[in-house]
């Protein structure tokens, strides 16, 4: 059962939250009576808090100006979802010398213990790419727990049910991924998080791989699997050719000292077409038949036959 002083400084919270809050609506956030409420608001203002009562026909009530803060109080979701919105709109939010990234560290540090792990472990594995899929910030917290304690995960996916040992969860190309180990495929899988609709902490523990590159590991799983193949000789020594190359794009194999093989699949060859021709690099498609066709068809059109 929760205390009277929890329960004032739950109120103390909603208060802060939404001024002008009625004793009805504050009772409804804490799941009292309107009478209960207003004892809690007794309580906090025999603690020399300065709780307003506003004039009006709701009588709600507010937090004085001369009160000082206490520390912020935030919920898993409510952290989490603020670090998303961070990285996301702060490229250098996750280097500690940078003025945001300064900031948000504080801010991490005052967390408690159960809430500040999960956080600081995306803030150090997330790489800040800016997006506009957001997925839900208490389903991230719970996957990012999941991953920091090597918990087995029950997930709700679009597909359907499956259980999952997490290991990552990463950030790219606008999307964010769950990298985990699938029990019901026996097989590693990449699952878009937004595409989660909810997640089931199981009582088993599992061994995350030992040296585990999460990014590498994404890029190479998003490069490979499509419908096309694409098979394209670079005029490069593959320390120039991986230099201009995402690895999303696939895998570079090297051919001699001069060459080297892009290797990977996809399912929009124009799009892919418009990738190679943005390279600094001379190439010859070797395959696929959908690739080579879009190759020809994005060159006669920028040279305007």
């Amino acid at each position: 059962m929760t205390s009277p002083t929890a329960r004032a400084l739950l109120a103390l919270e909603a208060i802060q939250d939404s001024p002008g809050i009625t004793a009805q609506r504050l009772g409804d956030r804490l799941g009292v009576t309107e009478r209960a409420a207003r004892r809690y608001v007794a309580i906090l203002r025999e603690a020399d808090l300065p709780i307003e009562s506003l004039t009006g026909p709701l009588g709600g009530y507010r937090v004085g100006r001369s009160l000082r803060l206490p520390p912020l109080m935030f919920t898993a979701a409510e952290a989490m979802g603020m670090v998303m919105a961070v990285l996301e709109g702060h490229r250098d939010a996750a280097d500690p010398s940078d003025v945001v990234g300064r900031a948000l560290a504080k801010i991490i540090r005052v967390l408690p213990t159960r809430i500040a792990e999960p956080v600081r472990a995306f803030r150090e594995i997330t790489p800040p790419v800016g997006g506009d899929v957001r997925p839900d910030a208490a389903t991230v917290a719970r996957l990012v727990e999941a991953c920091d304690t090597a918990r087995r995960l029950r997930l709700a996916y679009w597909t359907g049910t499956m259980d999952v040992d997490p290991w990552a969860v990463v950030l790219r190309h606008s999307r964010w991924y769950l990298l985990c180990w699938s029990h019901k495929k026996q097989a590693r899988r990449v699952l878009r998080v937004d595409r989660i609709s909810s997640v089931e902490t199981l009582a088993d523990s599992f061994t995350p791989p030992a040296g585990l590159d999460a990014l590498r590991t994404l890029e190479d799983h998003l490069s490979q699997g499509w419908t096309h193949a694409v098979d394209v000789v670079l005029d490069a020594p593959i320390a120039d050719a991986t230099r201009w190359l995402s690895r999303s794009l696939g895998r570079v194999e090297a051919i001699s000292e001069r060459q080297s093989r892009l290797v990977a699949t996809t399912d929009n060859p124009e799009w892919y077409a418009r990738q190679l021709a943005a390279l600094p690099l001379s190439f010859q498609v070797i395959g696929s038949a959908e690739l080579k066709a879009a190759v020809v068809a994005l060159g006669e059109r920028l040279i305007g036959s």
